[in-house]
């Protein structure tokens, strides 16, 4: 956000600033002479003067700059829930057991306006509707969804003055302790704003509804998230979307989840075209993460890694891998955990690919090479 005229001001009166401290420090330095050389009391007199300017001028500087800094923290959160509240919008559904709802927004993907949710908002929903900021309610199908992202993209017969986009930017580059904000509809209570930070990246979550496969690298916040939040938007100081909320740690303070952006924007394509995405890749193993409890336990050399539990029969590792496996690299780039590993994959791969694993078997390192597969399909 950008206030040209304050900061013209503010750069005009540092300028001058530097421009008169410049002419001061060089007369300063004359009249040191002449004091040094002839003790001039009229010298010190304007010695003084000049000093005193100078701490006045520097004390108008800083407050400038103080009033500027206050100015963008105090409006920036107003300013971006105006210029967003519009494109956050309600879904809700109807079920064979009663109803959901929870949250969604407007993105335009090559000029087609769609809303983006997540999966388990619209999971086994007979109608949808969705209804924007100012009241307005419409019917609504669901065009694509992933439940290996909890994404879905939901077309809205709706016209086209009621579609307010929103900016989708890269999430590659967020680091932790970057403010978020979350806007959404927690327990109907529509067009909510809650703030928080970026505590953790890479996480990895598991929902019991998609056949305990694991989300892969989700972005962990400390903004409060509630039921009804689902499917909302994540944005960044500036506005843009980063991510879309997804799934709260039941009983816990400040622990939620988003799918990040570019989970997004690597799947919306194929979720338009064709209703769904194939390009998470299958590994076919189970395991659990190392410890150095564990290493000692195992009689493990290494405190890191995962250690494999069981292998799939006839899946892309049977036969390669084994049962107490510890998986340390992939690719050559290092595997701490569980987080790590499916990060790796979803990001660096896809089925079909071959990937180089560097595993500990008995305490010697080995490398093996796995063609990766395709999830496969979920079992409703």
């Amino acid at each position: 956000m950008s206030y040209p005229n304050n900061h013209s001001k503010a750069l005009s009166s540092l300028l001058i600033l530097i421009f008169v401290s410049g002419l001061l420090a060089g007369g300063l330095a004359n009249f040191f002479i002449t004091v040094h050389d002839g003790g001039n009391s009229a010298a010190q007199d304007q010695i003084a003067g000049l000093q005193a300017k100078i701490s006045e001028l520097e004390g108008l500087q800083n407050v400038t700059y103080q009033h500027i800094t206050v100015y963008q923290d105090g409006m920036a959160l107003a300013e971006i829930y105006e210029n967003v509240k519009d494109s956050v919008i309600l879904v809700q559904g109807v079920t064979n057991s009663g109803s959901v709802q929870g949250s969604g927004f407007v993105y335009a993907h090559q000029g087609r306006n769609v809303v983006i949710t997540n999966y388990h908002v619209i999971q086994g929903t007979t109608s949808l509707s969705v209804t924007f900021q100012n009241g307005n309610g419409y019917s609504a199908t669901v065009l694509g969804s992933d439940p290996y992202a909890d994404l879905a993209i939901v077309s809205v017969n709706a016209p086209v003055d009621e579609f307010k986009p929103l900016k989708i930017s890269d999430s590659s580059t967020l680091r932790v302790g970057e403010p978020v904000i979350a806007i959404g509809n927690p327990y109907g209570l529509v067009g909510s704003l809650t703030t928080g930070v970026i505590s953790a990246l890479g996480r990895t979550i598991v929902e019991d509804k998609v056949n305990r496969f694991s989300i892969a690298n989700v972005i962990q916040t400390s903004t409060p998230i509630n039921p009804g939040n689902s499917g909302g938007p994540m944005l960044n100081a500036a506005g843009d979307v980063i991510g879309i909320t997804t799934a709260i740690v039941l009983d816990s303070q400040g622990l939620a989840f988003a799918i990040p952006s570019n989970t997004i924007l690597r799947e919306i394509g194929a979720l338009v075209s064709t209703g769904t995405y194939s390009g998470h890749s299958y590994l076919g193993v189970t395991g659990n993460d190392m410890t150095y409890n564990a290493a000692q336990q195992v009689g493990s050399s290494v405190t890191y890694g995962w250690r494999i539990a069981s292998v799939v029969r006839d899946g892309p590792s049977y036969g390669k891998l084994q049962e107490g496996d510890i998986l340390i690299a992939l690719n050559g780039v290092k595997v701490k955990n569980n987080d790590d590993l499916a990060s790796y994959l979803e990001e660096k791969t896809l089925p079909g690919q071959s990937v180089n694993i560097t595993v500990m078997r008995n305490n010697e390192r080995v490398n093996i090479t796995v063609i990766l597969q395709q999830r496969p399909a979920i079992k409703t």
